[in-house]
């Protein structure tokens, strides 16, 4: 596999910088999926704009950390199910959800419906039938929720895509959540 190495400001593009900074500015740190990503300045500014996005969505942070994870668990993604262990708590996420979420076992009814209904759109590359929808509506959600489902998904996609093909190493302050398929 093509080793794909850790941007620094002293490394990476030029147009990466600022996009480097907001990093700083979010975590504290340039997590290493963007230190990876930092060699494509489109990538991680898309990264980080739909990140943004998605954090402004109509759902609860309970509601995000569902769909990251249940995308970063079906994707057996090695960095973003620690990472997101930790933004989840970070956001105040019930560490029983997020032990959930990990260990692919029940959680409470609705989110349970989130969870089905987010691995109904991935497995099925969005092609959800109309029995599916109905099922994912009256577990109380709407329109705009699938959309923002999708939205996650697509979030998803690029850093648990980019974790799989440089084998991105988890930062130390994620370490404590390490994560593999196994463990699920």
């Amino acid at each position: 596999m093509t080793n794909f190495p850790l941007h620094t400001p002293e490394t990476a593009p030029e147009d990466t910088l600022p996009l480097f900074e907001n990093s700083q500015k979010a975590f504290g740190m340039i997590p290493n999926l963007h230190a990876v990503m930092g060699a494509s300045p489109s990538l991680l500014e898309a990264y980080q704009v739909v990140h943004g996005l998605f954090m402004k969505t109509s759902l609860s942070a309970d509601e995000q950390t569902v769909i990251w994870q249940t995308i970063n668990v079906e994707h057996e993604c090695h960095y973003c199910v620690p990472a997101h262990t930790a933004v989840a708590n970070m956001m105040g996420v019930d560490k029983q959800i997020s032990d959930a979420l990990r260990d692919n076992t029940p959680l409470p009814e609705k989110l349970e419906a989130l969870r089905d209904f987010t691995l109904k759109m991935l497995l099925k590359r969005g092609q959800v039938s109309e029995a599916d929808v109905t099922e994912f509506l009256a577990a109380g959600y709407n329109q705009q929720n699938i959309l923002e489902v999708i939205l996650g998904l697509s979030q998803k996609v690029m850093s648990n895509y980019v974790n799989h093909v440089a084998g991105t190493p988890l930062d130390a302050p994620f370490q404590v959540f390490d994560w593999s398929p196994s463990k699920a």
